[in-house]
């Protein structure tokens, strides 16, 4: 008799188990798919989509017709508790779901902490659609003065987003301010040379670098900072880390320090065995991940063999997580640095790499007719 797999999540480390569903229908096991939304952007191209460089339907999945076209079933719904000891899962909208075997792929979210969070002006960059809001009420702008935009974060994300903004504005033919709060200091777990490089980069285009000191508020429309110094803007985009959301810590999971699911090697909860995560949601215990999206994309192929084997039984596979991964930054001018084992290279053919590699990932699976789609 079949048994009932659920995904919670259509996140980047669900996508080869959504691409080969027929490996679970056909050994007669039910799949449900648990989303918010039927689709799945893919982080890595968000900055490129804000600035134009990609439509909308050359950076998302259509996860409910995955899960639906080899005959899972979709929920567009989101997991508000799990029940470990009963195999089952709260819905936000009241309802249960039991399950035989359960993966999680719910990503992270930016935390506001003090920031104001309530503004409409105040947007975290997760989820990704956060970006094309920005991008629609740019292309809208009626005002007679130039938009004031703020970036804080001065991590990869920010630094990409603060580019992109410029690209957006100069295909607008649209004058604009722009500020980058970059906490200590951009690019602080980087090469001196990928820091220069960016700031260079940034400072060039006129972006206002602001390194040494933190965002205190965002409240009114104006950011205060550390030092005392204030900037008023009309957008801010916030990208100051990312964590899980509390989920787990709250169903009494075992968790690491920023809540995420602790998993074991093979992606699996130590405490319920039937469970099991990848992605940013998750504390892999055997060391600690950087956020970063190779780590879901790699783990992909070991989603789909450990799931199978928690329902058909035999031996799980480990995730070995790779000792260096290569990063690629967008900067919005048609240019990107490139970064790996200290190795960096700056330019157009960095950004041709990153935009190839992209591509080349959305290809695989985009099977649900994504880019006939209209936006």
């Amino acid at each position: 008799m079949g048994k009932h797999l659920v995904l919670a999540g259509g996140g980047h480390a669900h996508m080869t188990v959504l691409a080969r569903l027929d490996q679970f229908v056909g050994r007669g096991h039910r799949v449900t798919l648990i989303s918010p939304s039927p689709y799945q952007y893919y982080s890595g191209m968000g900055p490129g989509l804000l600035a134009g460089t990609y439509r909308p339907q050359e950076v998302r999945f259509h996860i409910r017709k995955m899960i639906e076209a080899p005959g899972g079933s979709f929920l567009e719904d989101r997991v508000s508790g799990i029940d470990a000891a009963g195999k089952r899962l709260h819905l936000a909208s009241g309802g249960d779901l039991s399950y035989d075997a359960v993966s999680f792929n719910t990503g992270s979210g930016v935390p506001l902490g003090s920031l104001d969070g309530g503004s409409p002006n105040v947007l975290p960059v997760k989820p990704i659609e956060n970006l094309l809001r920005v991008r629609e009420t740019l292309l809208s702008w009626k005002e007679k003065r130039p938009p004031r935009l703020l970036v804080v974060g001065g991590g990869p994300a920010g630094v990409e987003l603060a580019g992109n903004l410029w690209r957006l504005l100069r295909e607008l033919d649209r004058e604009g301010n722009i500020s980058l709060v970059g906490g200590s200091r951009i690019l602080k777990a980087f090469p001196d040379r990928v820091r220069t490089l960016a700031r260079r980069s940034l400072e060039n285009r006129g972006i206002v670098l602001h390194q040494g000191v933190r965002t205190k508020s965002l409240a009114g429309k104006v950011a205060l900072l550390s030092d005392g110094a204030s900037i008023p803007f009309d957008l801010a985009l916030v990208a100051v880390g990312v964590s899980p959301a509390p989920l787990f810590r709250d169903s009494g999971l075992a968790t690491g320090e920023d809540g995420g699911l602790t998993v074991n090697a093979f992606l699996q909860s130590p405490d319920y065995p039937e469970i099991f995560g990848g992605g940013d949601c998750i504390h892999f215990a055997p060391s600690p991940l950087d956020k970063v999206g190779v780590h879901a994309v790699r783990q992909n192929p070991v989603l789909l063999h450990n799931l199978l084997a928690a329902l058909d039984g035999g031996p799980l596979r480990p995730y070995l997580p790779p000792s260096a991964y290569l990063l690629i930054l967008n900067l919005g001018d048609g240019r990107g640095i490139l970064s790996r084992r200290g190795w960096t290279v700056d330019g157009r053919l960095a950004f041709l790499a990153k935009d190839y590699i992209d591509r080349r990932f959305m290809k695989k699976f985009q099977i649900s007719g994504e880019l006939k789609e209209e936006a």
